[in-house]
């Protein structure tokens, strides 16, 4: 059997400005400038949020928590020099829904980020990851 695949195809449209998607998927601009569109660190950091929220949403589903809202703000620390890659990330997970309280919603957080998020799975292991929460 062969490995899962992830596949995007991308194109250059001018100065740092590219496109790209997945097969078949509307394509998103990407700037390398972070002038009109999202940086390629941003998006980075953007695909850690949202593997984690789709964690978070469904073992919180798992534990009967009616869901109401679900925000992540993701903050990033970047090396001065180059590589200017990622050496820390901080997350602010913010949660409102009936019977959702801090033990539950933590519990949720640590096995996506332990377990389950093959975004930050797939980044170096030397970066911390913390994070914070607020129950509405």
């Amino acid at each position: 059997m062969a490995a899962p695949i992830a596949e995007v195809r991308m194109r250059w449209l001018t100065e740092l400005q590219f496109e790209g998607a997945g097969p078949g998927q509307p394509p998103i601009v990407v700037d390398g400038d972070t002038k009109v569109a999202t940086s390629p660190v941003q998006l980075l950091l953007l695909a850690a949020a949202t593997c984690t929220a789709s964690d978070i949403v469904v073992i919180l589903q798992k534990q009967r928590i009616e869901l109401e809202a679900l925000d992540i703000a993701l903050r990033g620390t970047r090396r001065e020099t180059e590589p200017r890659r990622i050496t820390a990330m901080a997350f602010h997970v913010s949660v409102r829904g009936a019977g959702a309280d801090e033990v539950k919603v933590r519990r949720a957080i640590d096995l996506s980020i332990q377990k389950y998020c093959s975004v930050i799975a797939s980044l170096a292991p030397d970066i911390p990851i913390t994070y914070d929460v607020a129950i509405a």
